[in-house]
């Protein structure tokens, strides 16, 4: 990764906001709109830049080309910081998001291979249901005559399809309004965020009051990874042959964990399933939150998205054929522009593994790195109009390039792994919505306008839907 100009710059030598004394530049951050913060940072101090919070300094880069160059690098130069390790395993969810090194390439095939295409097309037929019962939860709601809480149901969604792939579970939270797991896990996120940029660990010698409310949350949850684990392994008592070919993530973790000599232990498939709930919950439930809305406001792209699924589906109300999917190109489209435009990861945190160069600046091993993901996928060298809603611009002959600086799924070794996955459910619960309703709005749940919100990752403000029965035809 070294830098073809002359001796690199040292970071000393970086521009950056003027800190506060032990605050550094603290006092000019709002958590939720961090992010923001530093694309404003970036329009005033360039592309690589210096910026101290607490006692903590970070080199923000905002070019694409280093942050993928630097991205693909991983593990051997950039890990997980030390910060987001520690505090992810704390709160029990320190598996394969967590781990670094030797730990994080013994987990990272198994994991891969609960979301290879091949086991996703099997699991197909299951994904229908749940998008069948999201359906039905929608028609109910619009009988009502109520409006729909959009991330509350889609986030039931999209842990109902985690939970069935990955632990061969069929949880139901969609018809169920008892005290889901989803409820329990909606506050673990935004807390890791917190504790994250927190000045100190404070947590280890007194709690606030939302500390102890997360410990009530992370009890309940964990609670449940147990139970989930119990039934795999039970399965498994059933039928032997699970240890052999195992049918999921779960399964694969157990049977592996139970070898001899393996490093895997019990602490370790716990911490992977609940990784697997919260990441496959959060970001996919968000994104297809971000796409309606933008939907809702370009009513163009609205039509042309829906007369698209009604012609994929014909009389079928809810995809029931992978090939349906596959004829919707214009609805995949609408995904990848909102993931350019509303990318649930705009930033992510990385720490030097080693002494390296990078963008022509001396890092140091331990140095903290942010990469800033949407201000290339918004920089008009790169994409004319880049404000503008515009699916289109990935069904263009050159749309590929662009490809490579919008980078929703990260980028390298450590690329998410559930990519295939999450863009599965994000043209089938668009298709489900568009094919059995006509959308009529999407705002705020609260009547302001809506806003970005970085809880680990980036939210809208919590929106309500307005649907009503499909015309016919």
């Amino acid at each position: 990764m070294q830098a073809a100009t002359a001796a690199p710059l040292r970071i000393s030598d970086l521009p950056g906001p003027q800190g506060l004394p032990v605050l550094g530049s603290a006092h000019r951050i709002q958590l939720p709109h961090f992010h923001e913060q530093l694309e404003r940072w970036q329009q005033e101090f360039g592309n690589i830049y210096r910026v101290r919070v607490w006692t903590r300094e970070f080199i923000v880069f905002a070019d694409p080309q280093v942050a993928a160059e630097a991205l693909r690098d991983r593990p051997a130069t950039f890990n997980r910081t030390e910060r987001v390790s520690t505090a992810a395993t704390e709160m029990g969810f320190g598996g394969l998001f967590a781990s670094n090194g030797e730990k994080w390439r013994q987990q990272r095939p198994m994991v891969m291979a609960a979301f290879d295409p091949g086991h996703i097309k099997r699991y197909f037929p299951a994904l229908v249901q749940v998008a069948q019962r999201l359906s039905q939860r929608w028609q109910d709601t619009t009988e009502s005559g109520q409006d729909i809480e959009v991330q509350h149901d889609l986030m039931r969604y999209t842990v109902d399809v985690i939970a069935g792939l990955a632990l061969g579970t069929d949880i139901n939270t969609l018809q169920g309004d008892q005290d889901v797991i989803q409820k329990h896990m909606d506050q673990i996120l935004p807390m890791l965020f917190r504790r994250t940029l927190a000045p100190f660990p404070y947590w280890r010698w007194f709690k606030l009051p939302a500390d102890r409310r997360l410990d009530v949350h992370l009890e309940a949850f964990r609670s449940a990874v147990r139970d989930f684990i119990a039934a795999a392994r039970e399965r498994m008592a059933r039928d032997p042959a699970l240890r052999t070919a195992p049918t999921n993530l779960i399964e694969a973790m157990i049977a592996a964990r139970d070898q001899p000599g393996q490093a895997l232990n019990d602490q370790d498939v716990a911490a992977n399933v609940a990784t697997m709930l919260l990441a496959g919950e959060d970001t996919t439930a968000n994104t297809i939150a971000w796409m309606l809305y933008l939907l809702s406001r370009h009513r163009w792209a609205l039509e042309r998205a829906t007369a698209e699924v009604r012609r994929a589906l014909g009389d079928d109300r809810v995809p029931t054929r992978l090939d349906q999917l596959d004829a919707l190109p214009f609805l995949e489209a609408c995904a990848h522009e909102t993931m350019r435009l509303k990318p649930v990861a705009p930033i992510l945190p990385h720490q030097a593994a080693r002494d390296t160069v990078v963008g022509g600046v001396q890092i140091p091993q331990g140095t903290l790195c942010i990469f800033m993901m949407r201000t290339g996928a918004t920089d008009p060298r790169h994409f004319p109009q880049p404000e503008a809603f515009d699916p289109d611009r990935w069904l263009r002959d050159d749309a590929a390039p662009g490809k490579r600086i919008s980078m929703p799924f990260g980028a390298g070794p450590r690329m998410c792994p559930g990519r295939y996955l999450a863009l599965l459910e994000i043209k089938m619960a668009a298709a489900t919505l568009l094919g059995g309703f006509d959308l009529a709005h999407v705002a705020s749940a609260d009547g302001e306008p809506v806003t970005e919100r970085l809880a680990f990752t980036m939210t809208p403000t919590p929106l309500r839907m307005r649907l009503s029965p499909r015309r016919s035809g």
